[in-house]
């Protein structure tokens, strides 16, 4: 563990990325004390620059913008933390069954997971949720729909590659059930790329809901960084502040939580070579 650990935080990307999200996780449980106002709280200061008393500014309705993105980084990390781990809970176990057993159970599997990666994920997602109805749990539940079939894929392959080792023969020769064989000899070393892959999904997951949010799609009650997008777009060049903040949010945590997948990759695989 500690030469993984020596190995995830060797680039300073990774280690840069890593405490990047531990504050914003900080920052979203403590909304109610680390905010200066409510979110959603108008005032008369309106279209107020970025400035002390404000600084990131205030939007149409005087509403203090940081105290939105405060609040949207909640949000955001809900949407992504629980549809990766919904996504990759789900995955590893269709993965694991299709690769373990073969036969019909592969063949199902795979081909709805195929269904799924076939279809333009934005354009079913908006779909699904204009007929769902807004509300966090159903964005998470429609991006967690979309975004398992390529833990499954993957797990499905380091499965099959994996039972064929001459450990899980071995295993199985001495009358080792199925479950344990999983359980014990091959989840285990399956799940290095599988937990990579889940940390890619969450920052799509957060892109994902932002891209909902911004068309109008989600609740009128939550305050995210895509309704923040979507408010400030029609003061683009007026009111710049009200898109930089929020846009400037997403990109850092989805680019934050790539640099982690990369880490955890180079962490839990040391001979990758990167060119």
């Amino acid at each position: 563990m500690r030469d993984r650990w020596r190995r995830f935080r060797r680039g300073p990307a990774t280690l840069g990325s890593t405490l990047f999200v531990l504050l914003l996780v900080v920052v979203a449980l403590g909304a109610e004390r680390v905010a200066p106002h409510r979110p959603l709280a108008m005032s008369t200061h309106i279209f107020a620059p970025p400035s002390a008393a404000y600084p990131l500014g205030t939007d149409q309705l005087g509403r203090d913008v940081l105290s939105g993105l405060v609040y949207g980084a909640r949000v955001s990390l809900e949407v992504g933390v629980a549809a990766a781990a919904a996504a990759t809970l789900f995955g590893i176990l269709a993965g694991t069954l299709a690769g373990y057993y073969g036969g019909v159970m592969d063949a199902l599997l795979m081909r709805t997971s195929e269904f799924f990666q076939v279809l333009p994920t934005f354009v079913l997602a908006a779909l699904l949720v204009a007929l769902w109805g807004p509300g966090l749990t159903r964005i998470v539940g429609v991006i967690a729909v979309l975004a398992w079939p390529r833990t499954a894929r993957l797990t499905r392959g380091e499965v099959m590659r994996l039972k064929q080792r001459e450990f899980v023969a071995a295993v199985r020769c001495l009358g080792m059930s199925d479950g344990r064989i999983i359980g014990r000899e091959i989840l285990p070393n399956a799940l290095p790329p599988v937990i990579a892959t889940g940390a890619l999904i969450v920052g799509q997951a957060i892109l994902l809901e932002a891209s909902l949010s911004f068309l109008g799609l989600s609740s009128p009650d939550l305050v995210s960084w895509g309704v923040l997008l979507n408010s400030g777009q029609r003061f683009l060049f007026s009111a710049w502040w009200l898109s930089f903040f929020p846009g400037m949010a997403i990109l850092a945590t989805v680019l934050a939580f790539n640099l982690i997948a990369d880490g955890i990759i180079d962490a839990l695989n040391p001979r990758l070579v990167r060119r």
